[in-house]
């Protein structure tokens, strides 16, 4: 069975460099990493008396692990904002978290090498459940300071809207 239905000579999985992430409706400047989208189901062992010797193994509840999304400190002050909607320091009594606007849904957009979207998955009632404002600094090494934060989500599903695309044509310079 071929591994691409529209681009049936290629053989080349996609690169895990060409992403994006959008929320809101738009898209998120700066992302440079994204954690793994993982699902894990419980397993549930089942044996009657008059079995066999071997067990039945039967699904359980389904676990959605956490994604951690990491960029490159700057003056944007939207993550650190969500993040702020589940504890804010400092607000008064009651008002320590805004229940209505707290999760958001999010997209993760993977791209092929012509810069053409190729895969979308949609991440469900995400919330910050870490924030890390500032990695540790440090005045011998030479690096981008790097902000994190982890998302716990409900679950996730590939958008199956998003098709394949054809390999793009190019015409050679004359």
């Amino acid at each position: 069975m071929a591994q691409f239905s529209i681009n049936i000579e290629r053989s080349d999985p996609y690169k895990n460099f060409k992403f994006r992430v959008k929320w809101d409706g738009r898209y998120v400047a700066g992302v440079s990493k994204v954690g793994a989208l993982k699902r894990t189901t419980d397993v549930v062992k089942h044996r009657e008396g008059g079995d066999p010797s071997t067990v039945r193994k039967l699904p359980a509840q389904t676990k959605y692990e956490a994604i951690i999304l990491e960029w490159g400190i700057t003056h944007d002050t939207e993550f650190e904002k969500w993040a702020n909607k589940v504890w804010n320091y400092g607000s008064g009594l009651g008002a320590e978290v805004p229940l209505k606007d707290f999760r958001k849904d999010i997209i993760i957009e993977v791209y092929n090498e012509a810069g053409q979207l190729a895969l979308a998955y949609k991440v469900y009632r995400c919330w910050a459940s870490e924030f890390q404002a500032l990695p540790e600094l440090d005045a011998s090494e030479n690096a981008v300071a790097i902000q994190t934060l982890k998302l716990e989500n409900e679950g996730w599903e590939r958008d199956y809207e998003v098709a394949e695309p054809g390999e793009p044509s190019f015409t050679e310079p004359e």
